[in-house]
């Protein structure tokens, strides 16, 4: 397979600043090895929500491209880049012009379906061919998951005889899908993580203006991309971030609805994620076990944590798996999405425990 050189994409970091793809350096080299060797599957990589996962595939369109790939990209939640929502690779545009011309009006599930089309179409006129799916199981419903997989599946297992090798990737940070695509053993499930501190501090260094010392914003965000843009964005302030997470993920209402033992080892999981397995093993009633059980799939399903952290061998992870930090909420099995994400529970919990406190009493 011929080889060309790659560019480092361009990426809109916020309203007026744009910034340059970031360190990755293993992750693109594992990407290269893939499309070398061909797929057999299609490949899910799941990471905390702002980890990077979009700026990777758009990445990896540029990678594809230059090694000889006709590639689909599609992006059903994209409101910023239009061009990003969905797009083709400029020699085979001509081939699919009707259906990209639909394609470029319609969002959500009927543009996923499209772009599954239009990798159709071109699985049957070129040899290497590349469908990069990002955050598409939020568009198509996550109970319909499963089923868009085997669709992408039967592209890889009976392929066109024209298709010499197909590329597949989907991204998505909707964790609470992962068991059950996982389970039927039709995809390959890839962890990503945040940003390693160097690669982190390569992007840091592109923010423009007077902004907090890196440490500052290393401790905060943990490296994750999706808040650092979100720091920038409120000229910095971390309480306004908090109350943002809060108010999005409903969590006031969260913490109203738990048990005084979900409340005790959601406390504890502040300081030590690893608080929340430790208790599930502890668990002496099954009514105890459950709880527990539940409280997890909520802060999964709410995305504030992830859960497999554990398994650090390289065929699971894209790029570099997280290193155990406690400060910055990684623990051995689970980790905190990021800081901020860690902080905006603790704020919910202490609010609320002060609201009990100063509540009158019943008659």
């Amino acid at each position: 397979m011929i080889r060309m050189a790659y560019s480092r994409v361009k990426l809109r970091f916020a309203r007026g600043v744009e910034v340059t793809f970031a360190n990755r350096d293993k992750a693109l080299k594992q990407i290269e090895k893939l499309a070398e060797e061909g797929i057999y599957e299609p490949i899910v990589i799941y990471g905390p929500e702002g980890c990077g996962k979009t700026a990777l595939f758009k990445q990896t369109y540029e990678i594809l491209e230059s090694m000889g790939y006709t590639v689909i990209y599609v992006n059903p939640i994209e409101d910023e880049e239009e061009e990003w929502r969905i797009r083709v690779s400029p020699d085979s545009r001509s081939i699919v012009e009707d259906v990209l011309r639909v394609a470029v009006g319609e969002k959500g599930a009927t543009l996923v379906d499209l772009a599954i089309k239009i990798f159709g179409i071109l699985s049957k006129r070129r040899k290497l061919v590349a469908l990069l799916a990002d955050d598409i199981f939020q568009a198509v419903g996550l109970d319909r998951a499963e089923i868009y997989v085997k669709r992408l599946l039967n592209f890889v297992e009976y392929p066109p005889e024209e298709l010499e090798k197909a590329f597949i990737f989907v991204g998505s940070s909707e964790g609470i899908t992962k068991t059950r695509v996982g389970r039927h053993r039709w995809a390959g499930i890839r962890i990503m993580w945040n940003m390693s501190r160097d690669g982190f501090r390569e992007l840091y260094e592109q923010i423009p203006g007077e902004k907090p010392q890196f440490e500052e914003i290393w401790r905060l965000t943990g490296g994750n991309p999706g808040m650092l843009k979100k720091l920038y964005m409120y000229s910095w302030s971390a309480d306004s971030v908090i109350d943002g997470i809060i108010a999005a993920r409903g969590l006031k209402r969260f913490i109203d609805r738990l048990s005084d033992t979900q409340r005790r080892v959601l406390l504890e999981s502040i300081e030590d994620p690893d608080a929340l397995v430790f208790r599930l093993r502890e668990a002496r009633t099954r009514q105890e076990k459950d709880e527990i059980i539940t409280l997890i799939d909520s802060l999964i399903e709410l995305n504030l944590i992830v859960d497999d952290v554990s398994i650090r061998s390289e065929h699971i992870w894209i790029d570099e798996p997280p290193t155990t930090d406690r400060d910055i909420g990684i623990g051995d099995e689970t980790a905190w999405q990021s800081p901020l994400h860690r902080e905006a529970i603790r704020k919910t919990l202490k609010t609320h425990q002060h609201s009990d406190n100063t509540r009158p009493p019943t008659s």
